[in-house]
Parts: structure tokens; C-alpha cells; sequence
């Protein structure tokens, strides 16, 4: 942008700054969201549960599916190229 663009937009500045903030904690909250480590985590601690007999089978498995769909979903996320996976 030239000089006298730049001119003309500047009382405009405090919106691009804001949609610019904005925009960043939008990422941060599709990264947490979309981040696959925390359903990983919870579906090891539910096995836990499920080996120390503190859940039944029939828990177990409504739990697992909800879990397993929840990874589908981030899986298709970053699938279409709306955030990097994470390694």
C-alpha cells in the first residue's frame, strides 16, 4: 500500500486491529478444541476405569464411541486444511 493509502485507512486502524485480535483468539480456540491429545488422554483413563471395575462394559462403550466420534471430528478438522495437525 502506498503512502496515501495508508492515509486514508488510518482511522479505520482500530477495526483492523481488532479483527486482527480477534482472529487470533479464534485460532487459539480451535487449536485447544481441535487438539487430539486431551481425547486421547481421557479415552486411556476410561480403560483405566474400565480394567479397575469402577465402570461397566456397557458405560465403557457409550463412552468410547462419544470419544471415538470426537476424534473422527478433529480428524476431518484438519483434514480440510483449517489448522496444522499437530505431531
Amino acid at each position: 500500500m502506498g503512502l496515501f493509502t495508508e492515509i486514508l485507512l488510518l482511522p479505520f486502524a482500530p477495526v483492523r486491529g481488532v479483527t486482527w485480535v480477534m482472529d487470533r483468539a479464534l485460532e487459539a480456540a480451535e487449536d485447544a478444541y481441535y487438539d487430539p491429545a486431551p481425547v486421547h488422554k481421557e479415552l486411556a483413563e476410561l480403560e483405566a476405569e474400565l480394567l479397575a471395575g469402577n465402570i461397566d462394559e456397557e458405560t465403557f462403550d457409550r463412552r468410547e464411541d462419544e470419544l471415538l466420534d470426537r476424534l473422527d471430528e478433529i480428524r476431518e478438522f484438519r483434514q480440510e486444511g483449517r489448522i496444522r495437525p499437530r505431531d
